[in-house]
């Protein structure tokens, strides 16, 4: 089984504690970040690491903030920040290749307060994500779009909308491009699987929101058609909500029976890099060479430039020459010596040649 959750996290460096726990206990396998709220020199890889992640991010100081987290292996990075406006440098969106399926990892706007030109934001960034989301469906390969996506679907998601009805989380427009989403096909997996009972992702600070169970669902996991026979599990670790110095959002998550992953176990650093990685590897060279704008590689991918070995390869005569000296025979010696009286003699009656040959060289040097 493969375990995928998205949480918005709602500033990493704060709760950073609180994510390594969480980790800890429930061990998804890959897991989208929303809010991190710090720039990318402040994300704590090392930590992250160290809980046996590997990690692509997008940051940006102090609002929004995206990631994309895959245990036991690095993600393959496919596209950073959502097509369609060259002009749009907040960090919403991030996609990678993780454990054979494509992830993308977004935070789709607040809106608030609307009408106003953060609501229009709010709908023109939808329009984007639905142009891109078509493209992602129709690719052929399993796809998931997970993140908070700042709607509530329903009033079923919801546990009373009389008091949110001026938010931009429940207007007409956010409900209407939500659900063309759903008519390009993709499936809401916390609602398949549970299509009657109300389930929350998140419970503001204020009012006794979270202790009256005053909850709205807008944490949402989207499958194409390619993965969405997978789903076997869906559900929220709510117990992350009710600890100290919480976010105000619970992960929301899924379990596949994904292909010929296997069982989930909790492998070994060196064991995960060697088997899951090689199948991440080999998904994400599919991905990125058929689906639709996944032309972006990662930045991790970069290495020291090959010129650098070049010394070592300059060593090779040296060598040659050492090892045919080595070989020489006390019998060669006399011969050797012979020549190298003779070639003294040669070499002083050529001194005139020995001139005009270096007064050449000279010249040719300076002319490079």
């Amino acid at each position: 089984m493969l375990k995928i959750a998205t949480f918005n996290i709602n500033g990493i460096r704060a709760r950073l504690p609180a994510l390594l726990e969480w980790l800890e206990r429930e061990a998804p396998d890959v897991v989208c970040l929303q809010e991190l709220k710090t720039a990318d020199a402040g994300f704590p890889i090392d930590a992250i690491r160290a809980a046996g992640y590997g990690a692509i991010w997008h940051g940006e100081k102090s609002w929004n903030g995206v990631a994309i987290l895959s245990r036991g292996t690095e993600p393959i990075e496919s596209r950073r920040g959502l097509p369609g406006d060259d002009g749009d440098k907040q960090s919403r969106y991030i996609e990678a290749a993780v454990h054979g399926v494509l992830v993308g990892c977004l935070y789709l706007p607040n809106g608030n307060p609307q009408p106003g030109p953060k609501f229009e934001y709010k709908l023109a960034w939808f329009e984007r994500l639905l142009k891109y989301a078509a493209t992602l469906y129709d690719s052929g390969h399993p796809v998931v779009l997970a993140g908070d996506y700042n709607v509530v679907p329903t009033d079923e998601d919801i546990y009373n909308p009389r008091s949110w009805l001026k938010d931009a989380l429940l207007q007409p427009e956010s409900r209407a491009c939500y659900r063309r989403l759903l008519e390009q096909g993709w499936v809401d997996a916390l609602r398949a699987r549970y299509p009657d009972e109300r389930i929350y992702t998140f419970w503001d600070y204020f009012r006794q929101h979270w202790q009256t169970n005053s909850g709205l669902r807008i944490d949402h996991l989207l499958l194409n058609a390619t993965l969405a026979p997978a789903l076997r599990e869906a559900g929220v670790d709510r117990w992350v909500r009710g600890a100290a110095q919480a976010s105000d959002h619970a992960p929301a998550w899924i379990t596949l029976d994904f292909g010929g992953e296997g069982r989930r176990r909790a492998p070994s650093k060196t064991a995960a890099k060697k088997t899951a990685g090689d199948k991440t590897a080999a998904a994400a060279k599919a991905v990125l060479q058929k689906a639709p704008a996944a032309a972006k590689k990662a930045p991790a991918t970069k290495k020291a430039p090959a010129t650098k070995q070049a010394p070592a390869t300059k060593k090779a005569p040296a060598t040659k020459q050492a090892t045919a000296t080595k070989k020489g025979t006390a019998a060669k010696k006399g011969a050797v010596a012979k020549k190298v009286t003779a070639a003294k003699k040669a070499t002083a009656a050529k001194k005139p040649a020995a001139k005009k040959a270096s007064a050449a060289r000279q010249g040719a040097t300076k002319r490079q």
